[in-house]
């Protein structure tokens, strides 16, 4: 049902990388291509809404399982929303999850009134993207100071464009974290190592990410990628891939 893109040799160890809002299978480029050289096979999942899954419309739970159905068992890294759609399927599937790398992710909004809020400030946006389409938004998206500092390489910023206002338009309803059911009550069972990543310039996710790490307990480690900001593995995609890679050998994957 989800476009995916499957890179490397058969029988190594399987990464299944989950983009983020606006963004496709190419925002792994630099990622995906030295994960592949250190002999891991690689899937790379396009979101409903966006690039090759642009016309799929699901709600978050069902995308969670649509995922994990495209990605097959595996090591999962999301980034931002594909980092809070890995976590929901590492806590429904984990005989599908080996391992889990978060980045810039979130369980969610615990507080109903700020989940209301989020949803309407969603729709907000939503309505402004039919309005003004795709590559208006995107330039005031990419301007706000969470991504301060990002470069997008002509390629992946090109992908972006492409995507369709109305894609974009139903992720925001339909998988934002206004209508997500908050998972901060589940981390404590959350049974598969998992490391958080977050960009050092991104204060609000460094601290989530030691929040979520001393709630999930022991199999759950912290790594700070100086540097970077919100949009670590565009920013410092190397740093990303070496940190993947080595935390995975650890596990002995």
């Amino acid at each position: 049902m989800l476009r995916r893109v499957v890179e490397g040799p058969d029988g190594g160890g399987r990464v299944v990388l989950v983009h983020g809002f606006t963004q496709t299978v190419r925002s792994w480029d630099g990622v995906a291509g030295r994960l592949v050289g250190q002999g891991y096979q690689v899937v790379r999942v396009d979101l409903p809404g966006h690039g090759g899954s642009a016309a799929v419309r699901l709600g978050f739970v069902e995308t969670a399982a649509a995922v994990g159905q495209a990605g097959g068992p595996g090591a999962y890294v999301g980034y931002s929303l594909g980092g809070r759609l890995c976590l929901r399927l590492a806590l429904d599937r984990p005989d599908l999850v080996t391992a889990l790398v978060l980045i810039g992710a979130s369980p969610g909004l615990a507080d109903p009134s700020e989940r209301e809020g989020r949803r309407q400030a969603d729709e907000a946006l939503a309505a402004e993207l039919e309005t003004e389409g795709t590559e208006a938004f995107l330039e005031r998206w990419l301007d706000q100071p969470l991504f301060a500092g990002l470069r997008p390489a002509p390629g992946e910023l090109a992908a972006r464009r492409a995507n369709s206002p109305e894609g974009l338009a139903s992720a925001l309803r339909l998988l934002g974290t206004g209508v997500q059911e908050p998972l901060w009550d589940r981390l404590a069972g959350l049974a598969v190592p998992t490391l958080f990543v977050a960009g050092a310039e991104d204060a609000r996710f460094v601290s989530l990410a030691a929040r979520m790490a001393e709630v999930v307990g022991p199999p759950a480690r912290v790594a700070i990628v100086p540097a970077a900001g919100h949009a670590t593995h565009l920013q410092r995609a190397g740093a990303v891939a070496g940190l993947i890679d080595d935390f995975l050998r650890e596990q002995g994957r």
